[in-house]
């Protein structure tokens, strides 16, 4: 079993800066990519940013310069450091991460439960 435990989500005003955390755990052989998405009430799941287990990242551009995503393998943690949030940023921000959890290569994709980013105007 592989679980996503994402932190770091909350309220803050326009603005300001929140820092998100995933940590994966469980029966993990390696991670090939791992990510962030959200999604605001009423409008469909994004991609925020992802990056790969080299450090080739790639981001929305309507977060381009604004957000920076980077992880640390040795803890099979990704991070999203998310600075001069907007209102529209509010959502719930979703990790997930692409998993290969044996020697035989099967891969997965695994979500984490959200977590709630408000940002107030």
């Amino acid at each position: 079993q592989v679980q996503l435990v994402e932190s770091g989500g909350g309220l803050v005003q326009a603005g300001g800066s929140l820092r998100l955390s995933c940590a994966a755990s469980g029966s993990i052989f390696s991670i090939t990519v791992m990510g962030w998405y959200r999604q605001a009430p009423g409008k469909q799941r994004e991609l925020v940013a992802a990056i790969r287990g080299g450090g080739t990242t790639n981001y929305a551009d309507s977060v381009k310069g604004r957000f920076t995503i980077n992880r640390d393998n040795a803890k099979n943690t990704v991070y999203l450091q998310m600075n001069s949030l907007k209102p529209e940023d509010t959502a719930v921000y979703y990790c997930n991460a692409d998993i290969v959890v044996d020697s035989r290569g099967y891969e997965y994709r695994y979500w984490g439960q959200g977590t709630q980013v408000t940002v107030s105007s």
